[in-house]
């Protein structure tokens, strides 16, 4: 549609090199791998080289809401929190068992270990002005499932944050712990955490339909799905 709107060349060459790629037309190696041109994307040599392109003098411009929301590496990683200066804050969720039977045959240690889809890990650490998503409705439609949000203030049972997108935008939120209950297991089990997740990097998954300025795409792991890439 931009290219032609605006007849824009570059987005014209760029978007002909996406069709082929998702059409499966680019020319493969031995092991079924297609190789990428520094016409088409800048490549990098490391992660660390990958985290520099996308959020370049993050020390400077880690607190501007505009700046945060226009980037982020498509990729399941949270590494660059530390890259952002300020004290660390770790939050810890309660886990039982809903079945108190059964709490003998899974223990508070092995809940604890339990990462799962669209639960928040047991663990999470958080520092002010880092750009967290929302992991569940809250408010809609104000609070959505993928919202992003940057902590202004991190108190013990509430994050304050400013919202980074949608109807929205610009407001300051309260993000308080809530319980979930996984059910996708044998047994079920509560847990009490803030349903929240670093958001510098997304999945490829989650970034569908998201606008970006600038995007670092991590492909050291191969993509799962069809279409993925």
């Amino acid at each position: 549609m931009r290219v032609h709107l605006h007849n824009d060349v570059d987005s014209g060459l760029y978007a002909e090199i996406l069709l082929k790629i998702s059409d499966g037309c680019l020319d493969v190696d031995a092991e079924g791998y297609i190789s990428l041109s520094r016409e088409f994307c800048n490549l990098v040599e490391s992660d660390v080289d990958l985290i520099a392109n996308v959020f370049p003098e993050l020390q400077q411009n880690f607190s501007s809401d505009q700046w945060l929301c226009a980037r982020a590496i498509l990729a399941p990683r949270n590494e660059i929190l530390n890259e952002v200066q300020g004290e660390m804050k770790e939050y810890l969720s309660v886990d039982t068992i809903i079945n108190t039977e059964l709490s003998t045959s899974y223990p508070v240690e092995f809940l604890n270990s339990l990462e799962l889809s669209g639960v928040p890990s047991h663990k999470l650490q958080l520092k002010l002005n880092v750009k967290v998503m929302l992991m569940r409705n809250l408010d809609a439609p104000r609070l959505c499932n993928g919202t992003k949000l940057r902590i202004t203030k991190l108190g013990q049972n509430i994050l304050g944050a400013t919202n980074l997108t949608g109807v929205g935008k610009g407001n300051s939120v309260i993000i308080p712990r809530i319980p979930i209950i996984a059910t996708d297991l044998p047994f079920q089990f509560k847990r009490v955490q803030f349903h929240v997740k670093l958001s510098f990097a997304v999945t490829i998954n989650k970034a569908q339909g998201q606008t970006l300025q600038v995007a670092g795409v991590h492909l050291e792991n191969p993509c799962i799905s069809h279409g993925e890439l």
